[in-house]
């Protein structure tokens, strides 16, 4: 008997201790709000797993920075996108708030990135919509749309960039403000 107690003092430790592994393991793996580098936006898990996103924001800090201030407190970068393409006449930012039992929102900025005025519009609707149009050599926006009905998911919620030069489109872009079940 003497020679089976350490050997069960052993087991029973070893099974303790796998047992006990994974509840540990889920403990420290809760997720970190990861940030834009060189800013103090954190991305939304959209933009956490979106590439094109991260880049972006990672060669624009400043740029994400100054749309996330317009947009104010409890927004996280959920889109970034080059319009019309790479050669980037303008930068739709698009940014998420979720509280728990209070007020969600979506947030949109349309940056002009041709340093010079273009007429603008940057369009966010959900039930409603919200407008800014106009002409600008920074931004259009910020475009945001705020509510405490649960029905609302602000990642759902549509966001439509247009940019004119000469009265002809040359951006014109309807996308949800971030990835939509």
């Amino acid at each position: 008997m003497r020679k089976w107690l350490p050997t069960l003092a052993l087991s029973t430790a070893f099974i303790s201790s796998v047992l006990a592994a994974p509840q540990a393991l889920a403990q420290d793996s809760k997720p970190v709000s990861e940030k834009v580098p060189g800013t103090h936006v954190t991305l939304a898990p959209s933009a956490a797993h979106d590439a094109q996103t991260r880049a972006l924001a990672a060669a624009h800090p400043e740029a994400v920075q100054a749309a996330a201030t317009l947009c104010g407190s409890g927004y996280k970068l959920s889109f970034a996108e080059q319009l019309p393409d790479s050669r980037r006449f303008g930068t739709l930012f698009t940014y998420t708030k979720y509280v728990t039992g209070g007020t969600d929102g979506a947030c949109a900025v349309f940056d002009n990135n041709l340093g010079v005025k273009k007429h603008m519009k940057l369009k966010l609707c959900w039930t409603t919509c919200k407008v800014d149009d106009g002409s600008y050599s920074e931004y259009a926006g910020p475009v945001k749309y705020e509510s405490s009905d649960r029905n609302f998911d602000p990642g759902c919620a549509v966001v439509n960039a247009l940019m004119w030069s000469d009265n002809v489109a040359i951006i014109d872009r309807q996308t949800h403000v971030s990835a939509c079940d």
